[in-house]
């Protein structure tokens, strides 16, 4: 075997896959600090998660990737290891970390057990083909149940229960060991280095002073600084000025080999040059594409607005640059008669979208108005022509809709036994239907239902975990688009039809959403000098009314007894002015208002 070759067989890589917070990153603290990867000067809780937002909130949002060294009888290897976020939403950066790994620890909490996203992050593995090594963390807890879990782990994922191994992520019990098992069990990269360069891209992030770095798992063959590159998708070439590997900070080196993870800084100023997926070769040499990532589906619609309208530019260059790092939400511009210019995004969920808005908005400092979100419906018209819509103000009027289909999601609930029939009950009431259910054991049972994904986005979730006291868990993917009966609520704000507070929903809800929602509005949006009506409609029918009634002004104080005709002069010339205002006034409306689409509840 050649001395390079020997390299390559010395090298894992691996991922870590779990539930949200069932210890992933206090794991990946626990390798390398075993590893001696981080001195003890920079050492602290969740070091993989560098941004603000992840260490605020306890959840990993975007994947990370890190060079640790560990020698087993003798011999050194090289791991890289990357940890993964646990929430749906960010599945799809699990499902790219996975596409530069050949095996995945598969962490399960050894007090709650397998839970939705733990079978669903195993199901990707299995799709992906890596080897995957079951482990049970928290076993030092007081009310961990480790021998019925790894029964759990047996019965629902299939993976044996006696190779299940005994961890604590926390004190480092049994850390060592699952290294060795990471050596042992998950193969080595089958690429060549001493053939072609072939490179996948799987991550980037803009520098404003470097431009674009670009993260890279080299398959075959090897790069090294100077060398002249091109992207074969974007069809762009560039000279490497400085690469290296993740340690876990950024640490440069001479060469990437086949099976290694590192970046390249080649001094790219056009963000559209990368692309996600693409592959990397040498400037003169003809390669086959590595097979890349699908485009993810957007699930979640909303509008994004700067509250300044001379922020429009900015916001585009920030959304251009927060794709790059995040290139499973979209966006494409759009128009509003109430908020001006903005842009339609698209996200993977709910979190999600809160996520990039955030992130937006402390990056790069816009103030956003942000409109309720929405899903995406086919439609079909009368002269049978098909597409998607994605805004309600692209809905067409009713005399032109033959059939419009709206996203149907396969749900998975993962619930106590003594919860059933709250969330039997919760489902029903979002128009769910039963598929099956299997027992996972006496105290917890896995829920099949089929639910409209436009009944699960708002506040499905935080329903779910009040009903079960905080034990539910849920995983979804859109299955296919089904009929029903559908239409869009209009909402007018003294007469004008306010495009960004409409929505899309079933008939049957269509009068107590109507209604509600006015209700909301009506606390939110300011008094003015003049009557405000607030109305609900659908098609030219109105289907619900409420008044914000005018500030009032005293305009007899001033008369002191005397005439009443004087009064009533005066009481009727404020009359004819409000009404004059009424006609060219502007209504204010907050943001407040805007989210109050999203706070509508089903118990009032």
């Amino acid at each position: 075997m050649s001395e390079s070759n020997e390299k390559t067989a010395r090298i894992r890589n691996f991922c870590i896959i779990a539930h949200i917070d069932h210890g992933k990153s206090t794991l990946a603290d626990r390798i390398m600090e075993i590893t001696g990867t981080v001195d003890e000067r920079k050492r602290r809780d969740q070091l993989l998660d560098d941004m603000d937002l992840e260490r605020e909130r306890g959840i990993t949002i975007k994947a990370k990737a890190v060079e640790i060294h560990w020698e087993k009888d003798g011999i050194p290897y090289v791991m890289h290891l990357i940890d993964t976020p646990g929430h749906v939403d960010f599945s799809y950066e699990v499902s790219r970390s996975m596409a530069a790994c050949e095996g995945a620890v598969l962490l399960v909490d050894a007090a709650q057990g397998v839970e939705a996203q733990t079978a669903a992050n195993t199901w990707l593995a299995v799709d992906s083909d890596l080897e995957i090594i079951p482990v049970l963390n928290k076993v030092d807890l007081p009310v961990a149940r480790p021998d019925e879990v790894a029964m759990e782990i047996e019965s629902v994922l299939g993976l044996p229960a006696e190779e299940v191994m005994h961890i604590s992520a926390k004190t480092g019990k049994g850390v060592a060991e699952l290294l060795d098992r990471v050596v042992e069990r998950i193969p080595p990269p089958s690429g060549d280095p001493e053939s072609e360069l072939q490179a996948l891209i799987f991550d980037s992030v803009f520098d404003d002073y470097r431009g674009v770095i670009v993260y890279v798992r080299i398959v075959n063959g090897r790069v090294k600084k100077r060398d002249r590159i091109r992207m074969l998708g974007a069809h762009k070439a560039y000279e490497v000025l400085e690469l290296g590997k993740f340690r876990p900070d950024m640490v440069a080196v001479e060469e990437l080999a086949a099976g290694e993870v590192g970046y390249l800084i080649c001094n790219i100023k056009t963000i559209h040059d990368v692309k996600i997926g693409d592959t990397v070769t040498h400037q003169k040499t003809e390669v086959e594409a590595l097979p890349g990532y699908e485009e993810p589906i957007p699930y979640v619609y909303c509008g994004l607005y700067p509250s300044n309208p001379g922020d429009y530019e900015n916001l585009r260059a920030a959304l251009d640059k927060l794709h790059l790092n995040d290139a499973s939400f979209n966006f494409e511009p759009e128009t509003s008669d109430a908020l001006g210019f903005g842009f339609r995004a698209g996200f993977l969920g709910l979190l999600h979208m809160e996520i990039v808005q955030e992130r937006l908005e402390r990056e790069s400092g816009i103030d956003l108005v942000q409109t309720p979100p929405n899903v995406t419906y086919e439609l079909q018209t009368t002269d049978n022509r098909e597409f998607l819509i994605d805004s309600p103000s692209k809905f067409p009027d009713d005399g032109t809709v033959k059939e419009i289909r709206e996203p149907i999601a396969e749900v998975n609930m993962i619930v106590p036994s003594t919860s059933i029939g709250a969330i039997m009950r919760l489902c029903e009431d979002r128009r769910g239907v039963y598929i099956k259910t299997e027992y996972l054991g006496t105290e917890r049972v896995l829920l099949h239902y089929e639910i409209p994904l436009s009944e699960i986005i708002f506040d499905f979730y935080d329903k779910l975990k009040s009903s079960t006291k905080g034990y539910g868990t849920m995983d979804y993917h859109v299955k296919e688009y089904r009929a029903a009966n559908l239409v869009k609520l209009r909402v007018l704000v003294n007469g004008t039809d306010v495009d960004a507070l409409s929505m899309i929903v079933h008939r049957d809800e269509s009068t107590r959403k109507g209604r509600q929602l006015l209700i909301k509005l009506k606390k939110e949006i300011p008094r003015h000098l003049f009557e405000i009506p607030l109305q609900a409609a659908i098609g030219g029918k109105i289907i619900a009314r409420e008044n914000i009634r005018a500030m009032r002004k005293n305009v007899t104080a001033k008369c002191y007894g005397g005439d009443i005709t004087r009064k009533r002069k005066l009481l009727e010339k404020q009359k004819e002015g409000k009404r004059r205002m009424k006609s060219v006034g502007n209504v204010e409306i907050p943001q407040s208002a805007f989210f109050a689409a999203l706070k509508l509840d089903r118990d009032e």
